[in-house]
């Protein structure tokens, strides 16, 4: 695995609160890492250090390699959860503006500017000042000043606040295509459903403190709970008798003939097993084993790490 950004120990202090507590995260070239917590947890202390906004009072970030330097900040984009554009100033001279602090010619921003607008087909904005602009409309376009020089790495705190459903596709798409096209991506946000959907790795960090951390599928069966969902036709019952010891049953109603069975063992039992008893005594229609998702390990994980506090 190439560790393309690494944090190793960071430690931040603010006045008499502990923002970061030796806190490391490893991101792998060409993944969309999630970096997740509740909120105040140190995640946007933690971005606004690698970014280079502010330093460490211990650790240090390796980018590529190398300690990180300003030089390196040429080759980040970074899309904060507070947005800055200036509302008074008309959007494309705005997006102009700001590319060529990034580092690109005019005549290269001018160019690259007009494929994206056109893309998410926003040509008519130029000229509109950015206070015309709904949270969303603006969104839209500090996207895609984020984007537009092509940095190796790309940083997104929150990127979907104020997006409807369709546009919260529309960059979920770009994400994925720009991962696929070489970007490693740190992705930061509260909707789990759409780090399930994006991510490859993640880290949760909760009162300053890295708390988990992993593969997302390595971290999902972590988690199992070692329970199973079965839809049959036969007779609950028959199940519960044949599989006497060892499990719980949870049996929710009867739908269109179809029973469902909720099992979950007390002690371990090998599924061919439960599969091989369950089968003498019905018709199995479905059994699958239930995988819990990211929002049930965040909160299992924060709550855990509170009561260990």
């Amino acid at each position: 695995m190439n560790n393309f950004l690494l944090a190793n120990n960071i430690v931040k202090q603010f006045s008499n609160h502990l923002a970061l507590n030796n806190v490391s995260i490893n991101v792998p070239e060409g993944s969309i890492f999630g970096l997740l917590g509740p909120n105040g947890a140190g995640k946007t202390t933690l971005i606004r250090i690698i970014t280079q906004i502010t330093a460490p009072d211990q650790g240090e970030i390796l980018f590529r390699g190398k300690k990180m330097t300003m030089e390196d900040v040429y080759h980040i984009g970074y899309l904060p959860e507070e947005r800055g554009l200036y509302k008074k100033m008309k959007v494309g001279e705005q997006a102009l503006y700001l590319v060529q602090l990034k580092g690109m010619s005019r005549a290269d921003g001018l160019k690259k500017l007009k494929y994206w607008f056109e893309k998410f087909e926003i040509q008519s904005w130029w000229d509109k000042k950015v206070e015309e602009l709904s949270k969303g409309m603006a969104q839209k376009v500090q996207f895609i000043v984020t984007v537009l020089h092509d940095p190796k790495l790309l940083i997104f705190d929150e990127p979907f606040t104020g997006f409807d459903p369709i546009n919260t596709n529309l960059v979920k798409n770009e994400i994925l295509r720009l991962r696929d096209n070489g970007a490693t991506i740190v992705f930061s946000t509260h909707i789990m459903s759409s780090v399930e959907e994006l991510c490859d790795h993640i880290a949760l960090i909760d009162k300053g403190k890295n708390i988990l951390n992993g593969n997302i599928d390595e971290v999902r069966a972590r988690f199992k709970p070692d329970t199973y969902e079965l839809k049959f036709r036969g007779n609950a019952q028959d199940i519960k008798d044949t599989l006497d010891g060892g499990i719980e049953f949870i049996e929710e109603p009867t739908r269109g003939g179809v029973g469902h069975l909720i099992l979950k063992q007390q002690r371990k039992i090998p599924v061919r097993d439960m599969i091989t008893a369950i089968n003498s005594t019905v018709d199995i229609i479905s059994f699958e084993e239930v995988i819990p998702g990211m929002n049930d390990i965040f909160i299992r994980a924060v709550e855990g790490n509170e009561k260990k506090a």
